[in-house]
């Protein structure tokens, strides 16, 4: 910011000053520009300063132990009524008390704070000070000129900026969630961020939970809990209090959660906390005190724009004290000074950064990535790590069989979510599969769910159930039209299973499903290849659901009875039901197994090639889960990630230094907790990695904030996440990022090659203007001259540069070290040679013109000169190492657009009248263009014959 420019404030008051207001502008002008500097300074703090402090509205007396209470003491506690519940009255008193229910968030930037933050860089500042010292000893025309190349930067970003904010907006939910309520004894629909403590709220399968609750009633109830805790698979709830005072979220059971779902049955709940007192609240308030670093772009063009004031500050002081020790007038040496800054200081800069990025940023948006900040592209491109969550990000959030063991032998399981297509497959031989109706029929009756256009409507599992028996041929409506239901006995997490009973002829089939070491012990008989009933082998079936659950699949079990009906008559409908009165139960035994069920949240198919060639591009991948140990093992296999997997139990009992060591050697954390993902990335970035993390659910979002770059989902994401990150993909899909690591490399070379060009037009122009006075010449450039090279001349050239294609072999290279400067001394010294030659060049040029003509002749010749070297300069810059004359010579087409463009400008400015007089320029002929062409040639063809040397130095130590 300001504060680091304090040599250039005085520099540039001392020069104002004097000339302004003469001898006693060597102390006023400083301090004028001081004072404008602190009050800068001051707007600089006020905008780092978080002005919404969300932790007023989390109640310090909150309650931790609901969990611990019975259903009875959660409803005394909250002064509610179960069958009343709370009246309208105490309900609006307690939305005084407890505020609306809904998180709260930062005021958006209002247009005037998104317009100013534009002028906080270093350079803006400097260029800022350039054209008031300019315009104040009488150069109004540099100053003006200067002052537009600030604004139209400035407005560049604002407009980027501007419009990723609105992308945003669109991306977020228009519909307001609203809730069923008990209040006053009456059942009615709100808005769910009017709900208070003490709310009765009815909530069946399908429903989204408005706030954090005490389960008082549940039937058969399920959550879906993985935006909050990881956990892929739907969880078990019941209304019994729990004994454990301290206890994961992941294991409350008796407790529902803001912003998750209910998969299953229906349930009522007491309300716990709204707003930001609920578990999300607490996450995003967390969110809110993470500190956001600088970017390695940002870092390093800090870094290039101290370097470069240091260097004007250096030549400009030794220029100055010269000028005067040869007594030349005071004016005369300010002038010339100012001319020195201003080819000193790449006035292009700021502006070709930011539209390089902004075009980085639209291409991105085309490929399904809408990007927040500018920035923020380019620290893709400098990735090492990719943190990311597993559910929905790496897999495709959707339960899948992916095995079965039917009849004595292994099947696989093709295809993928709730799609039907796909085959089931034997695993050892290419023999046709046994007959599949014994499994079928049990998976398309004993079942809840529905599936329609490839979704599933109800529980995760039953939905994989009925894809995989549309996989054999069954759909649902065919298996009911087949046997109609009679009765059911409901899955519970006390008994495991669920049961229907079916009419078939004169008996009545009973279809059961659930926990393999539950239904083994009521089975007494299994199917043999045939189909046959023999005896059960119970060894064997429990030793495959070993393997099967070993290798990270939740294993389901299905098994089939028979009641036999005493005889058929006319009722006989009704003489079945009144037979499956009363306690079913007892019909659940002597039962036949039929098949075992290997089920997962497979990965995605693209994320498998995007970990493949992340991994290529020297990009490590880390995945971080709520899930079982083996479960996250047996993704990671799949998706070729290899490395040790630890537990959140593990990571809890290692310290800063322990975690330090071996963070690089572990590719899997399962069971972790939200804090710990932050504490793996803090552990990452000590270690000097810029980290990446992606991710969806609600448990993400301190991570996405806390790494260099949040990659949020734009479908599956929550508000919080997309909040937080950086990034959204709007197709959720991980193998974009790829796709965008690839993109952020591209703009950095870019942004590489402008300022290599850029910065050896600035030295060559500095070289020039300092060298013509030291050899007994006049400066041959006017400041008018020196601004139509840096902006007008460099401009199209550079910003062509900027949308040079990304190498095809981007991907195929290390990340560069985030550490290395962008103006390494290597690289400086080559372009110091290009401004020397450039130098040389041109007072040569001048030398000959002084000779044989008029100064004004002579100064024109050189001029044109130095445009003419920066036409062959922008070559040289394409490419750093090899040579010009490559295969992407013709490739951009906007570059040679902007050669001709430079070419077509200049000729008007050396022959046309009017122009004649605002660059104090006189016509040149035919001989003239040519000297000038052939000299500023020497620039392109000395860089192609270095190179030449080198690559033949090379391949003589090559064997």
């Amino acid at each position: 910011g300001a504060s680091r420019v304090p040599f250039l404030v005085v520099l540039f008051g001392v020069l104002g000053g004097l000339t302004a207001f003469g001898a006693v502008g060597l102390f006023l002008g400083p301090v004028i520009l001081a004072v404008l500097l602190s009050v800068w300074q001051a707007w600089l703090k006020l905008q780092h300063e978080d002005t919404t402090d969300l932790s007023f509205v989390i109640e310090s007396d909150s309650r931790q132990d609901w969990h611990n209470l019975s259903a009875d003491q959660a409803l005394y506690e909250q002064a509610s009524d179960l069958v009343h519940g709370l009246s309208q009255t105490e309900a609006e008193k307690r939305l005084q008390q407890y505020g609306l229910n809904r998180l709260t968030e930062k005021p958006p930037r209002p247009i005037w704070h998104l317009l100013l933050s534009q002028f906080k860089s270093l350079l803006i500042l400097v260029l800022i000070a350039a054209a008031i010292l300019a315009a104040s000893i009488g150069d109004l025309t540099d100053g003006i000129v200067i002052m537009v190349v600030v604004v139209i930067n400035a407005l560049l970003g604002f407009y980027q900026e501007f419009q990723a904010e609105k992308s945003l907006a669109a991306l977020k939910k228009m519909l307001a969630l609203q809730a069923t309520v008990r209040r006053d004894g009456n059942v009615i629909e709100l808005p769910a961020e009017q709900l208070v403590p003490g709310d009765i709220v009815i909530l069946e399968a399908g429903d989204k939970i408005p706030a954090d609750g005490r389960i008082v009633i549940a039937r058969t109830l399920e959550a879906d809990e993985s935006s909050l805790t990881g956990e892929s698979v739907p969880v078990g709830k019941q209304h019994e209090a729990l004994a454990k005072k301290t206890i994961p979220l992941a294991e409350r059971n008796n407790m529902l959660y803001m912003n998750n779902a209910v998969t299953r049955g229906r349930a009522e709940m007491v309300v716990t906390a709204t707003g930001m007192a609920t578990e999300m609240g607490k996450l995003a308030n967390l969110l809110s005190q993470t500190h956001e670093g600088d970017t390695p772009l940002q870092i390093q063009l800090d870094s290039v724009g101290k370097r470069l004031a240091l260097i004007a500050l250096g030549v400009v002081v030794v220029l100055f004290a010269s000028a005067l020790w040869r007594g030349e007038p005071l004016i005369q040496t300010a002038f010339t000074a100012i001319a020195l800054a201003v080819a000193a200081i790449p006035e292009g800069l700021p502006a070709v950064v930011t539209v390089t990025l902004a075009l980085g940023m639209h291409r991105m948006a085309h490929q399904r990535a809408i990007v927040k900040r500018l920035a923020a592209v380019e620290t893709l491109g400098c990735t090492t790590v990719i943190c990311t969550d597993k559910t929905g990000t790496l897999t495709v959030n959707q339960m899948t069989a992916r095995s079965l063991f039917y009849k004595g032998r292994s099947y696989n399981v093709t295809g993928e979510g709730y799609h039907v297509s796909g085959e089931i497959l034997p695993v050892t031989d290419n023999s046709a599969p046994a007959d599949m109706t014994d499994l079928l029929l049990p998976l398309a009756l004993c079942n809840d769910s529905q599936l329609q256009e490839n979704k599933v409507l109800g529980d995760p599992m039953e939905g994989a159930l009925l894809a995989l028996a549309a996989k054999g041929g069954m759909t649902k409506k065919q298996a009911i039209a087949q046997l109609p239901r009679l009765a059911e006995i409901p899955f519970d997490a006390v008994h495991k299973y669920m049961a229907t009973f079916h009419l078939h002829d004169d008996e009545i089939k009973v279809f059961i499903k659930g926990a393999p070491e539950v239904l083994l012990k009521s089975c007494q008989f299994a199917l043999d290849e045939q189909g046959n009933t023999v005896a059960i082998q119970q060894d064997s079936i429990l030793k495959q659901n070993a393997a099967m659950a070993g290798s990270g699949l939740r294993v389901l079990a299905v098994a089939v009875t028979h009641i036999k009906l005493p005889h058929r008559a006319e009722a006989s409908k009704t003489m079945d039901m009144n037979l499956l009165e009363g306690d079913l139960f007892k019909y659940i035994k002597g039962l036949t197994f039929v098949a075992l069920i290997g089920l997962m949240d497979p990965p995605r198919a693209e994320a498998r090639e995007a970990i493949k060639l992340c991994q290529q591009a020297g990009i490590a991948v880390k995945m971080i889960t709520g899930d079982q140990k083996i479960t996250a093992a047996a993704i990671a296999t799949e998706l070729g990630l290899a490395g040790e997997v630890i537990e959140g139990a593990e990571l809890a009992i290692m310290d800063e230094d322990a975690l330090a060591a071996c963070i690089n050697s572990i590719s899997v954390f399962a069971r972790t907790a939200p804090e710990q993902k932050v504490r793996i990335i803090n552990a990452l970035k000590l270690d000097g990695h810029i980290v990446a993390m992606t991710g969806d659910g609600v448990n993400d979002a301190p991570a996405l904030k806390s790494a260099d770059i949040g990659i949020a989902m734009g479908i599956t994401g929550t508000d919080v996440a997309q909040e937080a990150a950086a990034m959204i993909l709007t197709d959720d899909n991980f193998a974009t990022i790829v796709k965008a690591v690839k993109e952020g490399r591209g703009i950095y070379e870019n942004m590489i090659k402008f300022i290599r060009f850029q910065l050896s037009t600035n030295i060559g122009a500095i070289l020039t203007v300092a060298g013509a006075p030291l050899l007994g010449m006049p400066v041959p450039f006017t400041a008018v001259q020196l601004l139509w090279i840096n902006i007008i001349m460099d401009g199209p050239p550079a910003l062509s540069l900027g949308v040079d294609p990304t190498r095809a072999d981007s991907m195929s290279e290390a990340p560069r070290d985030p550490d290395a400067r962008i103006l390494s001394w290597r690289r400086f010294g080559n372009l110091f040679s290009y401004g020397l030659t450039m130098a040389i060049g041109t007072l040569g040029v001048l030398y000959y013109g002084l000779q044989t003509g008029e100064t004004s002749h002579a100064a024109t010749l050189a001029f044109n000169t130095f445009v003419l070297f920066q036409v062959f300069n922008v070559f040289n810059a394409r490419s750093e190492n090899g040579s010009a004359f490559n295969k992407h010579f013709f490739a951009n087409k906007m570059f040679w657009l902007a050669i001709a463009s430079v070419i077509l400008l200049q000729i008007p400015v050396i022959h046309w009248p009017p122009a004649q007089a605002i660059f104090h320029t006189v016509a040149l002929t035919s001989t003239d263009w040519l000297i000038a062409a052939s000299v500023a040639s020497s620039a392109l063809i000395f860089e192609e014959l270095r190179k030449v040397l080198l690559r033949q130095k090379i391949n003589a130590y090559l064997p």
